[in-house]
Order: C-alpha cells, then structure tokens, then sequence
C-alpha cells in the first residue's frame, strides 16, 4: 500500500471506518445459522431474515419422515445445535420446500462446529481462507488453529447428488394450465435482430398459446418491419434511449396478461417453457418460478438440475404473477446500464415473503450474443472492468450489497470476489486459475484497491440518491 498516495490511503481509510450515519436495515438484519458463511456468502439471499423477521431455514423436528430420511446427519459436531441447524441448512440446499414452522433465531454454536460445517460443504482451499480472515482480523489464533486442526475429520459431503424430488409433478393436474391465464412475455433488444428471430421462432412453437409479447426495441436503426413475419401476437414497441430496465418497466406496465414472462433476444428455449412455467407457480403454489439458465453446448449444472427455494433471480428466463410488481414496485432504475437489477429485485421478493421456486424445468439456452445488449453498453461484467481506472466492481454491485448488507458485509463480499476477479471470466471455474488470480492481486494491489475505491465512491453517489422504484 505504500505506493498509493496519501489521498488514496485516507479514501481507503473512509471505506474501510465507513461513515457513522450509514444504517441500513441490513446491519440488524442478519441470521446466524452458522456465522462462519457470512466469509463465503457474505451477500446471499438467505443470510438475511425476511421482513418478518422469519428465516428461510425450518426446524428440523417439523420435517416429514421422509424428508428427515434423506439428510445425512454429521457425527461430528460437538453441539446438537449445530447438527440441527446442519440439517436444516442441507434440507433446503437438496431441494425441500415446505411449509413446517422455519427458526426465528439462532443459537450460537462453538467455533470447531463452523469449522467442521465449512469443510462439509465447501473446498479446503476456502476452509483456510476463512482461517487467515479470522486470524488477521484479531481473533484469538491460538483457539482458531487449534479448532481448525480438529474439524480435519470432517469429509467433504456430497449431498448434492441426491436431491429431494418431486415425482408428482409429471402426473399431477395443473389447474392453472387448465384456466388457461393470458400471459404476457417481455423481450428487451438492442442490436440483436439476428438472435431476436431465433427465440421469436422458439416461441412460435410453444405448447401454450394464450400469450403475447411485448418486444421493447431500442436498435439503431429500428426495424418497424421485422416483427411482422412471425405467427404471434407481437407489440414491437420502440424505445429511443437504449435502457435496460426502463424497457422492463415499460413492458410490465403495458402487459395485458395478469402473469408475466421474462426472457432475453440471446436465448433458446424448448417447446413447453411458457408450460413448465406455469405448471411450476401452480405446483408449488409459489408467486414466482425463476427458470435456469446453461450456455450454449452445455447441459444445466447439476446444483441447478432439481426443485428448490430460489437463491437467485434472473430477468432472461422467470414468470411470475402481475400482482408480485404490484406488492413490491417495479425494477430499480439506480441498475441502468449497469447489472444486478434483477438480483435486487429476487432479493426485494425474497424479502417480503414471495415464494421462488428455482424451476429445471423451464431451463434455456444461453446464447450469449457477442454484440449488442449489456455489452454494447459496457457493463457486461461485474467484476471485469475492461480499463484500468475503471471502477471494480461496476457501481451497482456495491449499491445492491451496501443498501441490503451493509458495509462489513460488502467488504466481506469484495474480500471473496476481487482477487478472483483478476483472472480472465472463462477460468473461473479453474481453481488453480482462481489461486494464481489472488497471486496477482496482490502485485496490482494499489491499481485494485483504486479500482474499489472509485466504485465505493459512485455507489455512495446511488445511496445517496435512493432507490428509483417505480410503482405499478
């Protein structure tokens, strides 16, 4: 740090003291199921309590047998709390959605347990991270090492494999299917008509027909014309200022349909999308089914291939009902040109109560056009700015973390996420690509730490503005 300038070094000073009279609802906010996932998941959906104060994890004594049967119990920890609250963490993690009575606090439980949880779940590389954070931020390292070296018993878990199911779901009657509600299905474009033809093509071949689609256009030059040679009910609706989220907006708010689609001009989808969609809220009785995306060449990832509570949202592939906008506003315009609108808005939904289903079967295809969209506009990726004065991560991000988790937790976050931001997106999946990221981090450490620095600034800025939620 000693080659950052004394301005920088007080800027940095700022962020890292915060500012006193910044509260937000988020710093009484937070669940201590295990507070060691606060240093791996520092900004996730179920680290908060909803706004009724209720957790998303339920009790496990209220779990039907057969539920309780397909949770594997860790012989290891020295709590029962902590086997408890293992087990509540695992049964929504493989999938079980419920409606027994969910905790409403947590009790503590001792350090050697948080440790034997993380290496349960989570790699041995992260396991020792979560170590070095504990032991630079002043805990006794003594206690720490010596808890860490007896949860090395502790197997990694591979829960995952075997998902709770739901085999009623392809015998089961869907009464919404048979009401047969109108539905309208939102497509943003921008510079896209090459791909907007391919999925207007996948929508011609749906299995449920009692839709329309609202295409808000915003390319340069507009094709009045190109919508016309498609068997659809089609509203082609130009937007002359090229905004993401405004265009959702305006889409929603000239929707006939009382259920709204949202999907992208970059995508693919299968025949019985619109279909799976609704047989989902039906099914679940949820207020949203949040679909799935894979790239293109690729299959759905195997975390994401079963039914569970959804931890995510995303505006390219989810149906939910009109009335959710009505119940918690419209997309936060703070998000233009830049990304996360849509996770602000699954995290406003997951907040009020709103149930989301992570739904498989309503999966598509990522196309991920080259051109146009999110990338014409420059914010494409969150963490990956492509100069190198620019900000790290893109303003938004931290607005979204700093309004609903607040400073600690953002700095957790960044902690988590910028030194893996260093290597190039297509290794990140690569964990020897990931540690040698964090290796050159350090030697770019002043340019980062400026990159940051500059983000938090303009995020201030958005916080400072408020939230620009229109309502329905």
């Amino acid at each position: 740090m000693s080659s950052l300038t004394f301005a920088e070094r007080e800027t940095i000073f700022f962020i890292l003291k915060g500012n006193s009279t910044e509260c937000t609802l988020a710093e009484i906010n937070f669940m201590m199921l295990f507070s060691f996932l606060k240093y791996l998941q520092p900004t996730h959906y179920f680290q908060l309590y909803r706004n009724d104060r209720t957790s998303i994890f339920p009790k496990v004594e209220h779990f039907p047998k057969e539920i309780l049967a397909q949770l594997i119990p860790e012989p290891n920890f020295k709590s029962q709390k902590a086997l408890e609250y293992d087990l509540s963490w695992q049964a929504i993690n493989k999938g079980y959605i419920g409606n027994v009575e969910v905790y409403t606090t947590f009790d503590k439980v001792p350090i050697v347990d948080e440790y034997r949880f993380l290496r349960k779940y989570f790699h041995p590389v992260w396991v020792f991270y979560v170590l070095m954070l504990r032991i630079f931020s002043l805990k006794n390292p003594i206690k720490e090492i010596i808890a860490w070296k007896k949860s090395g018993g502790v197997k990694r878990s591979g829960y995952l494999k075997n998902p709770i199911q739901y085999p009623e779901w392809h015998s089961s009657e869907s009464f919404l299917l048979k009401e047969k509600p109108f539905v309208s299905i939102v497509i943003p474009t921008l510079n896209r008509y090459e791909y907007l033809k391919d999925i207007l093509a996948d929508f011609e071949k749906q299995t449920y027909t009692n839709f329309e689609i609202l295409i808000i256009d915003q390319s340069q030059p507009f094709n009045e014309d190109f919508s016309k040679s498609f068997n659809l009910n089609i509203r082609h609706i130009q937007q002359k200022e090229p905004a993401l989220w405004l265009a959702r907006n305006t889409a929603i708010e000239k929707s006939k349909g009382s259920i709204i689609a949202l999907s992208e001009d970059d995508v693919r989808i299968s025949p019985g999308w619109i279909e799976n969609h609704l047989r989902c809220l039906d099914y679940f009785n949820a207020e949203i089914s949040a679909g799935v995306f894979y790239p293109e060449g690729s299959s759905i990832p195997p975390e994401r291939s079963f039914f569970c509570l959804a931890s995510q949202f995303a505006t390219g592939n989810a149906m939910l009902y009109k009335d959710v906008f009505r119940k918690i506003g419209l997309f936060d315009r703070q998000f233009e040109k830049q990304r996360m609108g849509d996770g602000e808005f699954g995290l406003r939904a997951y907040l009020h109560g709103l149930k989301s289903i992570s739904n498989p079967f309503a999966s598509c295809i990522d196309v991920k056009a080259g051109t146009g969209g999110l990338r014409q506009m420059g914010s494409w990726d969150a963490f990956r700015p492509k100069k190198l004065f620019s900000p790290r991560p893109i303003p938004s991000v931290l607005y979204l973390y700093r309004k609903y988790f607040g400073k600690k937790r953002t700095l957790l976050a960044l902690f988590r996420n910028v030194p893996q931001s260093i290597i190039p997106y297509r290794y990140k999946k690569n964990k020897k690509m990931l540690v040698l990221g964090m290796l050159i981090s350090l030697f770019l450490f002043p340019f980062v730490i400026l990159q940051v620095v500059i983000s938090w600034h303009l995020a201030s800025k958005k916080l400072k503005q408020g939230a620009m939620i229109n309502q329905l």
